[in-house]
């Protein structure tokens, strides 16, 4: 079974989107994925300020 995140406060870094969502316990967690087709590259983090920094640093090779 899948599981449902609803994500909000999305922002777009160039390709890559970061978010913040509450896992399944509750806990806010934060995530950074490329938008580009073919890429597949996506990071959870613990906190806002390193999903931004991995979303800034990513070079998309797609």
């Amino acid at each position: 079974m899948a599981a449902y995140r609803r994500f909000r406060n999305v922002v777009r870094m160039g390709p890559v989107k970061v978010a913040t969502y509450y896992d399944g316990r509750g806990r806010d967690k934060h995530t950074a994925a490329c938008a580009t087709p073919g890429c597949g590259f996506s990071t959870e983090h613990d906190d806002r300020s390193a999903a931004e920094l991995t979303a800034r640093t990513h070079r998309c090779k797609a």
